[in-house]
Parts: C-alpha cells; structure tokens; sequence
C-alpha cells in the first residue's frame, strides 16, 4: 500500500492516513490486512443457477436447491451427519401407531419480511407442496393448525421414514408472489438476482439461531461452465467454488485451500428404456459391459473417485448395496454376443446428450464415445445448453443416452429410488418393472428397519440387473477456497453449500 513517510505537513499527513485507512478498511485484496468488513463477504462460482427461487415448486436444479438451503427452512433440517434435527418446530411426537405427527413450533421466528411465523403459514406450506407433488407427502391425509403454536400431521397409512420429507421450505402465507418475493426464514435473505449473471445473499438479522450467519454477504456468481470457475477463481473475482479432479491440476494450489467432498450425487449415463434398440434389456447389458467405469474415472476425474453400480450413493451406508461396487466388469466379448443375441450385430448408432454446461459430463461422454467404439457401437454426442437439456430429456423425454448426476431432495434412500417406480412423474429413465414396483411399494410401508434395508438393497439389484443405466460414481470433488481465507465449511450427505456455517479468518 503506497505511503509518505516524509510528508512536509501534517495536515496532508493527516489527510493521506486517513485515506490509507479508508482504503485499508474496504480492500478485498488476499493479503493479510484484508479488511473486516470485505474479509465478512464471499463469491462463490457455480455452474447453474436456479430454475426457479420458490422452495415449493419441485423443478429446480441441484445448484438452486442448494442455493436455497440458506433462504429456507422446514420443520427440521439435516446436520452434516445425515441426523435429523429441529428447525421451525422446536420439538415433535409421533401419536396413534405412527399416523400423526405433532409439531411444536419455534416462537419468535420472523420471516425476511419481519412477519411472524405462524401454524397456518405451515399448514399453507406443506398443502402447497402437497399439491406440486413433492415427493414424500401424498400419504398426508390432513395439516390442521391448533392451539397456538402446533401442527398436526395425519398421515393416510403409516411411513416410517416421514420425518426427512418434513425439510420442505415453509413461506408465509401471505406471499402472492413466491417467485418474484421470495420470502423464507433462513440465516439468508436474497437481496437482488440478476439472472445469468449473479445472486446476492445478505445476512438475516433477525436469524432465529444465535450466531449464525457469520458471513454478511454471499454473492453467488452464475458462470457458463466449469472453465469459467477456474478463471474467476483464477483472477479474483470468485473466493469459492466447487471443481472436480479433473480441474483440480489447473489450480495452483497454494493460492487455494482445498477441501474434498462428494457431491452426493449419482453420476450415470442415463438410458432411455423406452427407445429402441434401449429397450431390449440385452442391449443395455451390453452397453454396460462395454465400459471400463475405472477407466472413465481415471481419464476424466484423474483417478480421484471410485466406482459404483448403484442408484444410491455409497455415502447412505445403512442401505447402499455394496456387491455393486462394479457389477458389470468390462468384457468386450460378452457385450458382442448380447448384441448378436438382440440382432445389433454390427452394432447401432446412439447419441448422447449431454448439458455443455457441465464440463464434467462432456468429458465423461467422450471417454465412454471412444469405450464403445470397441464394442461396435457409434456413439456420438448431442451438447445442448441447460435449458433445452431440461426441455427435450428431463420433461420430454425426447433422447437416447444422457450424462447426468441426479440429487436427493433429502437423506431418506427413497429420494434415489423413487424415480424408479413405473408411475413416477419424474422417470425420466421410462424404467418400468413390475418386481422393482412391488418392493418399492414394499419398503413404503415396512415398519421393520432390518426389513426396510432388506428391501431397499433389493430395490438397488433390481435396477442393477435390468441394466436400467450406466451407474458410474459419486463424484469426488474439491471446493477451492481462497488460500487461508474462509473456515467453517461444512459436508453434508446432500448436494448443499452451507453458506451460515462459513466465516473469515
């Protein structure tokens, strides 16, 4: 920082230290006399931006989702550990045989506009969510607010794994507007967005948990793809970001603190089922042992993960089913006869579309193009952006193969899985099996844990041995921090950043 240390006259003396220190007091520079005020923000880079800022509209992308984990809050929330712990409601009970529930809510909550939260705010809540089809809550038979401060939940039939369905974002009631006004309770109120481009989160000060949140400001910067992260946190402009191994070589790390995380997500490449020639099951076995899952790790992640065949991450060890770590080994010869067999002996064309977006799933998709050609078939890839993935694969089911990683909305196994079942609204996949539908039908009702987990591993063999994708990883990644500026990140078995949690050193 320049200075004069001979100044002729102390007034001007007077006058540079005093601009000295105003610049002193909003630097945002890295070095060890960053201001306080500056030293209290962060910008963090991400990839996609939200579909949509209302907490009870279920289309939105993992990054919104994570996104609004700060604005929002349910009934309860996740801890790091996967544990279940109260939010709006301060404590709960579970009456008559598991078919309702109580709530007692937290007093004194005020949403970001100073309203109080209020039992009818809940009920208008959970009834919003209930009609969006949030997954979880169609066995809700009735929200009735009593008293002045409970909620009672009545379900149709027992669930023994309700609770974790209870995270949905609860609004006030009185918000016409969720998309525009977003309003929540959460340790972050979301000041401005500017789509494409950014979205600011300021701190709540009103925020129910004493301390929380450290930082003041948060803004999210919204970039085309995974090298536009790199040059952000390459030139300053973004302090934070989630990258993957393969990105990680291009960072000089000790301008960086690095953290490794799994995304908790499912990395495959999806299979239309109901395409032709996707619908013989033959082929998609085939496709399956034309992959080397290792060698695409290690080509398009540098090593950094390990393989796994299930639709559920590995990270819900209770009921991940660890026989699939590989089931289907790379074996050249049995995919050529699986093809004859079903009459693609010279084998087929197949496109892929990935989101260009994602550099990840680009790179993933050219590994397993030149794994295919082994085996005789021409795969070739479609890059489209994010909206018109969402468009023709997601909701139009308009596709063949696809690169993607698919989220939980919360901890229970039943976030994976139920998209699976043959009448799910987002099966996308178009799976359809009448054995998986029964024991996913099972395992909704089975009060028995041992039995739970039982039919969850079966529900993962199922889906593994009718070949339904290409499941490859959970990915391990990396958030990149600027180096020996923020502390306090937290991991959760969740795709969410914990912006409250964060603070500067």
């Amino acid at each position: 920082m320049p200075h004069n240390a001979k100044a002729r006259s102390s007034t001007v003396f007077f006058i540079l230290g005093a601009i000295a220190l105003s610049v002193f007091l909003i630097s945002c520079s890295r070095s060890e006399r960053a201001s306080a005020h500056r030293a209290n923000e962060l910008r963090y880079g991400l990839t996609t931006e939200p579909v949509t800022l209302d907490p009870l509209n279920p289309a939105n992308t993992a990054d919104g989702r994570s996104i609004l984990f700060n604005v929002y809050e349910g009934l309860v929330k996740p801890d790091p550990k996967g544990a279940l712990l109260p939010a709006l409601s301060l404590s709960h009970t579970i009456e008559n045989n598991s078919l309702v529930y109580v709530f007692t809510l937290r007093q004194g909550v005020l949403f970001h506009n100073g309203e109080t939260l209020k039992p009818g705010d809940v009920v208008f809540s959970l009834n919003e969510a209930i009609k969006a089809g949030f997954p979880g809550l169609s066995k809700i038979a009735a929200v009735e607010a009593f008293a002045q401060d409970k909620i009672r939940i009545s379900l149709k039939e027992p669930d023994p794994e309700f609770l974790p369905y209870l995270t949905v974002g609860i609004v006030p009631e009185s918000n016409s507007d969720r998309e525009k006004n977003p309003i929540g309770t959460g340790p972050f109120i979301i000041e401005n967005y500017a789509p494409q481009q950014f979205l600011t989160l300021i701190k709540n000060p009103s925020y129910w948990q004493e301390g929380f949140p450290k930082l003041d400001k948060v803004t999210v910067v919204f970039v085309s793809d995974t090298n536009g992260l790199l040059t952000g946190l390459r030139g300053g402009n973004i302090e934070g970001a989630g990258v993957t191994g393969a990105l990680l070589p291009q960072l000089d790390q000790k301008n960086y603190d690095i953290i490794p995380w799994y995304s908790n997500m499912v990395q495959l490449m999806a299979l239309n089922n109901s395409q032709k020639p996707l619908d013989d099951l033959r082929v998609r076995q085939a496709i399956n042992y034309s992959l080397d899952v290792q060698g695409i790790i290690d080509a398009a992640f540098y090593a950094q993960g390990e393989p796994s065949g299930s639709p559920i991450i590995p990270g819900l060890e209770n009921v991940f089913e660890k026989t699939l770590h590989d089931p289907y080994p790379k074996d050249i010869a049995k995919a050529r006869v699986l093809l004859a067999e079903a009459g693609y002996t010279n084998g087929f064309p197949l496109e892929i579309t990935v989101p260009s977006n994602y550099t990840m799933h680009v790179d993933t998709a050219q590994v397993i193009v030149n794994q295919l050609s082994d085996t005789g078939i021409n795969a070739t890839i479609r890059l489209v952006d994010w909206a018109t993935w969402l468009s023709d694969v997601y909701f139009g089911r308009k596709y063949q193969a696809t690169i993607i990683s698919l989220d939980a909305n919360t901890i229970s196994p039943r976030s994976f899985l139920s998209r699976y079942h043959s009448e799910a609204g987002d099966n996308f996949i178009n799976f359809s099996n009448s054995d998986y539908d029964l024991a996913y039908n099972a395992v909704l009702t089975e009060s028995d844990e041992a039995k739970r987990i039982a039919l969850y591993r079966e529900c993962q063999k199922i889906i593994s041995d009718n070949a339904a994708s290409v499941y490859i990883q959970d990915i391990l990644g990396f958030r990149a921090f600027a180096s020996g500026r923020f502390e306090g990140v937290l991991n959760y078995p969740l795709y969410v950043i914990d912006f409250s949690s964060i603070y500067c050193k």
